[in-house]
């Protein structure tokens, strides 16, 4: 295991533009997308780094990108560094296994959410009210329940530190034109539907995710960023589901757990996460790399 990295520094590169994870570098024709071990938690980046998080998303991300092929276009170029402009070669090592080299496209001021079970906030919605995002739901669920139907909810894409507000379709039709925000929809329903069916074939079941869109120049809608991973979805082992319950995770609940138990108020700046809780933390995600994909880190 190599020590974690917080974030990248490469003096012949531009400058990059820091995510809560990702530090993406403009290389004119293209994007280098590096994944860092920063961890965020409840739309706050934690001081504490998980060791090789940031390959784990990546390769992933790769595996689905691979699986959505046919479904919805995607901007991956490459993901060997071999194949990277010759300005990234003294960095290869550390981009290794933790960067993609992607299509410069104009991202969608939205995230694309989608619930296939009703968990974390949806659940407290639905406690306060019957509904979720807006959408009312048939009384009598409980926690961890498979929802009746698959739902599209929507949010706001804010800055680090700030919380992503959740918007109705017809915002997001406000937002993206209304042809624009139906494919959106489609294809976020698509993808969630067949990641779903194939995780539930190797034991996970993923309750929920968030998907992100980008435009090319012709108008084309591609899969960006970061694909079904547990940064982005929450992942349960489908061998010890019960609905009516809080589930265990391959995802980084483990921590929001802990944040939750100790009164943290969710704004910055985040407390410390002790190690026992980023081992396992760790441990969870290569377990996720694994049973995915048939393989462990690369």
């Amino acid at each position: 295991m190599q020590s974690a990295v917080w974030e990248t520094n490469f003096p012949d590169l531009p400058e990059p533009k820091r995510g809560k994870v990702r530090d993406m570098y403009d290389l004119g024709d293209a994007l280098l997308m590096v994944a860092t071990d920063r961890l965020s938690a409840f739309d706050v980046v934690l001081p504490d780094p998980v060791p090789d998080k940031g390959k784990v998303l990546t390769q992933i991300s790769l595996f689905w990108f691979g699986v959505m092929e046919g479904l919805v276009k995607n901007h991956v170029i490459t993901a060997d560094v071999a194949g990277y402009p010759k300005i990234c070669a003294p960095y290869s090592e550390t981009l290794a296994g933790r960067s993609i080299l992607v299509k410069k496209l104009k991202p969608l001021p939205v995230e694309c959410v989608v619930r296939g079970y009703l968990s974390g906030s949806g659940w407290t919605s639905y406690k306060k009210d019957g509904s979720v995002c807006g959408i009312a739901l048939p009384p009598g669920l409980v926690e961890s329940q498979k929802l009746p139907e698959t739902l599209f909810t929507p949010t706001t894409k804010a800055e680090a530190g700030v919380h992503d507000e959740n918007i109705t379709f017809e915002e997001t039709a406000g937002l993206l034109g209304r042809e624009t925000a139906l494919k959106v929809r489609d294809l976020t329903l698509a993808v969630y539907e067949r990641g779903s069916e194939l995780a539930a074939q190797k034991g996970i079941i993923i309750a929920d995710t968030k998907f992100e869109f980008g435009l090319s120049d012709a108008g084309e809608i591609y899969l960006i960023d970061e694909v079904l991973t547990p940064d982005s979805s929450r992942f349960w082992p489908k061998d010890s589901y019960e609905p009516g319950r809080g589930q265990d995770s391959f995802d980084k609940q483990y921590v929001r757990d802990y944040l939750t138990e100790i009164g943290w108020n969710k704004k910055p700046p985040a407390p410390k996460v002790p190690q026992d809780v980023i081992a396992r933390t760790r441990e969870k995600y290569l377990q996720a790399l694994t049973l995915l994909s048939g393989h462990g880190l690369k």
